[in-house]
């Protein structure tokens, strides 16, 4: 059985998010949430909230906790906000601000496998 958790539109680019997720992809629940509070990054505060929130899923489903392992952790890009920056002799550049989606699933390591 695996539990799900995505935050969604997360106002950060995916390309600064992906080095953090496969940084807790394949790792027990407990290491990953350790990983990321010492990740001295923007990206693993987000990440370790959608990982809380699937363990906390998983222990509402009465999951053993400790058996739990981070089974795909990835980030997909979201809509973009558009922006114009004005430049000279009235032309106009856009800006993109990237928004991403991203998505923890934990599982069960079987008791065979440890």
């Amino acid at each position: 059985m695996a539990w799900t958790a995505t935050h969604r539109f997360a106002r950060i680019s995916p390309t600064k998010v992906r080095p953090v997720a496969n940084m807790i992809r394949g790792r027990n629940v407990d290491e990953a949430l350790n990983m990321l509070k010492f990740t001295p990054n923007r990206a693993a505060y987000l990440v370790r909230k959608a990982l809380s929130s699937a363990l906390a899923n998983a222990d509402e489903a009465e999951a053993d906790v400790e058996l739990l392992y981070v089974e795909r952790a990835f980030v997909d890009q979201a809509a973009s906000i558009k922006r114009l920056r004005e430049k000279d002799r009235g032309r106009a550049h856009p800006i993109l601000k990237r928004n991403s989606h991203i998505t923890i699933v934990v599982e069960e390591r079987r008791k065979a496998q440890r």
